[in-house]
């Protein structure tokens, strides 16, 4: 049941049987959602990624905990606030009427979301604060961008929306190179461009599929506003220099074959299919795109991480 569908039973005076979790699966399923946990995830990996190239190796430990729990929380925070911020949008979209516990009903009365949003950025970027000034700075920037900008500022109003709303993206990156104690290391630098160019060819192949959604609701997200043709020429004119700055990051003093060859791999997949996505802008060829985006980013930080312990591992 969508918000518009509560809206108008209550209009009618009918009673709104509103599902609420009843196992832990749904409980568990409902975080996952709300929180974003799968994007949560991908941010932690590439914050994962600057902390292994600011390290110059292994970061330790400890630093991968506390990144990974103050980045997580900052993150999960963000990703409630724009559930929240977005929730009637999300009901006339049919990706996520459905879906999203703030529009289905499964959170009839989400007036605590923004609360707990708030709460979880600021409780872990301030509790590093007097510590690791640079790791507070760049998870703030990162919730800031998210939210502020791209949310709230960008997304209503211009095409140029999730370009510069990937900014989100390097901000994390810049968090685990903060974490580390250096984040202004070259390496961490140039994966937080790749992040910065990744995301807008990320969200359009998605967004490809989902031109009617953003339409109906109003949303200048490119595929919408463009033909389905041209949208495909705007992502392979995101995929090439990714593609370029990925391969080009084995300059790297601390990188090599190890992360060399299943770049290369990935590489030509990515392109390849966003080759065919431009001979034909069907649904199937985008989501194989969008699908061949994750696997790209994911390869790429696991490349950056096991290339650098090489050293560390060597010495065990």
């Amino acid at each position: 049941m969508s918000i518009s569908d509560i809206t108008q039973a209550k209009k009618r005076g009918e009673e709104t049987a509103v599902p609420s979790p009843r196992n832990w699966r749904s409980l568990l399923s409902l975080i996952i959602i709300l929180f974003k946990i799968r994007i949560v995830f991908l941010l932690l990996m590439a914050a994962t990624g600057g902390a292994f190239l600011a390290a110059r190796g292994w970061p330790g430990l400890g630093t991968l905990l506390l990144l990974w729990l103050t980045g997580g929380a900052a993150a999960s925070g963000a990703s409630a606030l724009n559930q929240y911020l977005e929730r009637h949008s999300d009901g006339e979209m049919k990706r996520t009427a459905g879906r999203r516990p703030l529009v289905n009903g499964d959170i009839p009365n989400p007036g605590w979301v923004p609360w707990v949003g708030v709460f979880l950025i600021f409780a872990s970027s301030l509790a590093v604060f007097p510590f690791n000034r640079p790791l507070t700075f760049f998870l703030l920037l990162g919730a800031f961008i998210y939210v502020i900008i791209y949310t709230i500022w960008l997304k209503p109003r211009t095409l140029l929306n999730i370009v510069i709303g990937g900014a989100a993206g390097s901000a994390a990156v810049l968090s685990g190179s903060a974490a580390a104690g250096n984040w202004s290391d070259p390496g961490a630098l140039a994966l937080s461009l790749i992040l910065f160019l990744w995301t807008p060819f990320h969200f359009w192949s998605l967004a490809l599929l989902y031109r009617d959604d953003y339409s109906r609701v109003d949303v200048p997200m490119l595929p919408a506003r463009t033909s389905p043709q041209q949208a495909a020429w705007w992502v392979m004119a995101h995929t090439g220099p990714t593609a370029v700055a990925g391969l080009l990051l084995v300059l790297l003093p601390d990188l090599g074959w190890l992360y060399l060859v299943p770049m290369t791999a990935v590489t030509v997949d990515l392109v390849w299919r966003n080759i065919k996505l431009i001979h034909d802008p069907s649904p199937a060829h985008a989501r194989a795109l969008f699908m061949a985006s994750n696997w790209y980013l994911l390869a790429l930080l696991l490349a950056i991480s096991l290339d650098s312990m090489l050293p560390f591992l060597k010495g065990i």
